[in-house]
């Protein structure tokens, strides 16, 4: 299944160096050295750092939940706003070219058909946005948040087709899991159900945030499949994690395109011409609309760098993981500061889905123990397949 072997590699490198080996003593007998010790998994600190990211991201569904609920109704600006915050990426890429230019800053740019790739995937990422916003206009974060969470299971079947992910008992569980738990939001949809909505408008946002969570799925394996064909990351290197300039780089162009399709939408809708007038009605004031924006910007922009680091440094699947992690974050957020309900429903489709998220997890744990000692067996036949071969020669 697709794991986390970006960062295990120096670890198993690490034992690969130690493995055992067979040493002949004076009286030509052949004494075979220690078992190797078990593999054992560690993180990379690139990893640490990006699944961080995307945890201080946490408040970009928030703020725009904030930005609808007190008048905002720019659909082409709510989606560019999860994907605008990319200029910030320009200065520490700028200052990572400059320190690492001794080692050749043209083998730290993104090659131009991995460039290209990233662009019609930010393109493509820009319409799952649009269509997030719609269902984030429809419903409440808690129930948007929880259908956004199904992201995990579509995220699997792609890796599947796409990415060559094998199913485990764990994984599949946790996909079940996960894809069930949301459902149980239709039970009593009025509960869930924004004041004066009708219930047209509260199954049509339903469908948009399922094919939002859909579209999104679709874009994390097709991200890591551009990777590993275009990312020029061949025998050794392609076993460790890549220099971080190249997350950055890549959620740059994906971004940028992202942008460029938003603004064209903006543009055809008159947004431009509207948001002044947004403004002045919006609820919580003038000055407060474009604080909204720019932090909703930045935290979004914090989210999608964590995420493109998980794939780009793990997997795909790793990052719809993370994503699920968000869920009952957003929940609280969204019970603290914005006094939305948490109903039986929700109880239980955020029961079903940390319950996924559990299964997930352990069975991770479960492969790491057997791909762990199925390298110390493949290790120690190995070696002693040498020392029979040594004494053989003497």
């Amino acid at each position: 299944m697709a794991t986390i072997t970006a960062s295990a590699s120096p670890a198993m490198q690490e034992t690969g160096s130690n493995k055992a080996s067979s040493s002949t003593s004076p009286d030509c007998t052949t004494t075979a050295a220690p078992a190797p010790a078990p593999v054992r998994y560690r993180p990379s600190l690139l990893v640490i750092f990006s699944a961080c990211l995307v945890l201080l991201g946490a408040g970009g569904p928030l703020l725009l939940r904030v930005y609808f609920v007190h008048g905002g109704k720019r659909l082409f600006l709510s989606a560019m706003l999860q994907i605008s915050g990319w200029p910030l990426l320009l200065p520490p890429i700028c200052v990572s070219l400059f320190r690492s230019r001794s080692k050749g800053v043209a083998n730290l740019i993104l090659p131009p058909r991995l460039a290209g790739a990233a662009a019609v995937l930010g393109a493509f990422y820009a319409v799952s946005c649009y269509v997030y916003g719609l269902g984030s206009e429809a419903l409440p974060l808690s129930t948007s948040s929880l259908l956004l969470a199904t992201q995990l299971a579509f995220t699997a079947v792609f890796a599947f087709i796409f990415a060559g992910l094998r199913f485990t008992p764990f994984s599949a569980n946790a996909v079940v899991l996960l894809t069930i738990g949301p459902a149980v939001l239709g039970v009593g949809p009025g509960a869930g159900k924004v004041a004066g909505e009708s219930s047209r408008a509260y199954w049509t946002g339903f469908c948009e945030a399922i094919a939002a969570a859909a579209l999104a799925g679709l874009v994390l394996p097709l991200v890591e499949v551009a990777m590993a064909r275009y990312g020029r990351r061949t025998g050794p290197a392609a076993r460790v994690p890549p220099p971080y300039v190249t997350v950055m780089q890549m959620q740059a162009v994906m971004g940028a395109a992202g942008t460029v399709v938003c603004l064209l939408g903006m543009a055809i809708k008159s947004d431009f011409q509207a948001l002044p007038r947004e403004a002045a009605t919006f609820g919580l004031g003038r000055t407060n609309y474009y604080l909204v924006l720019i932090w909703d910007a930045v935290s979004w922009q914090l989210l999608n760098l964590g995420i493109m680091g998980l794939i780009t440094c793990a997997s795909s699947l790793l990052a719809g993981i993370m994503i699920a992690v968000l869920l009952p974050l957003s929940q609280v957020l969204s019970v603290i500061f914005l006094h939305e309900k948490f109903d039986g429903p929700k109880g239980i489709a955020l029961v079903l889905s940390l319950w996924g998220f559990a299964s997930y997890l352990y069975g991770e744990k479960v492969q790491k123990k057997r791909e762990a000692q199925k390298m110390m067996e493949q290790q120690m036949a190995s070696a002693k397949k040498t020392g029979d071969l040594e004494s053989a020669a003497l």
